[in-house]
């Protein structure tokens, strides 16, 4: 199965805090979407694995997503190794996405920088044809993406690009609440976090409305990238 787009996320609902309403613009655009997850979150505060199983899979639903799988590195615990980054480069070669967005190459969590780091060099060792991978034990053929983005997590990080996602930032608010273990639950009696409380949705529409203010749009979605960027036409420039 061939993918427009796969992301990345060191966690389960990392993908959807961060380029939630990227990923439901392309899918209300008819594009083929997935995310893998490098763990299942069994470290956090909230919930339970098998409850983020549990979410997971109904924002998946929510996505209409082609295909969610979870590598199962190790929540906290990432290893920079090679066995990590031939998973990686397993999946990609798997679903030969066009596009690869992965977290935040700098942010609160030491998990997001490295799943970043590991996905950016899986993608790029992804294209080396004598890296030997196997799927369904047929031999899998090199493949490298057209590009790679990194979207902004909990802390700011100047964008090299500015997503216009004006259609669907209300509707990415809705997508995260498929995580109810981890967001704001008036009746929860588990303790409190960094993004459980009722005003970390205010944040999100108002990271979101700062953004898209930048290019005179209502909502925006940040990413950065690690190369220069081309276009055809400087009239398409916003």
């Amino acid at each position: 199965m061939k993918l427009d787009i796969l992301a990345f996320g060191a966690h389960p609902d990392d993908v959807e805090i961060s380029c939630g309403a990227t990923l439901l613009k392309y899918t209300k655009e008819g594009k083929s979407i997935g995310i893998i997850d490098l763990t299942k979150g069994e470290l956090g505060t909230r919930g339970s694995t098998e409850k983020r199983y549990e979410e997971a899979n109904k924002a998946a639903v929510f996505l209409n997503l082609k295909i969610r799988e979870n590598l199962n590195m190790g929540d906290g615990f990432i290893a920079h190794s090679k066995e990590n980054k031939l998973k990686i480069i397993e999946c990609i070669r798997k679903y030969q996405p066009e596009l690869i967005l992965a977290n935040s190459v700098h942010d609160r969590h030491p998990d997001h920088a490295k799943g970043a780091n590991l996905v950016a060099e899986a993608s790029f060792l992804s294209g080396l044809r004598k890296i030997e991978t196997e799927s369904d034990g047929l031999p899998q053929e090199a493949y490298r993406p057209k590009m790679l983005l990194h979207y902004v997590q909990d802390y700011y990080l100047t964008p090299d690009v500015i997503l216009d996602v004006s259609e669907t930032g209300k509707e990415k608010i809705e997508l995260i609440k498929c995580y109810g273990s981890q967001f704001y639950n008036p009746s929860s009696k588990e303790p409190k976090t960094p993004i459980s409380g009722e005003e970390f949705f205010d944040y999100l529409e108002g990271r979101m409305l700062s953004l898209g203010r930048e290019l005179g749009v209502k909502y925006g979605e940040a990413y950065t990238i690690d190369r220069t960027l081309g276009v055809k036409d400087l009239f398409f420039l916003k």
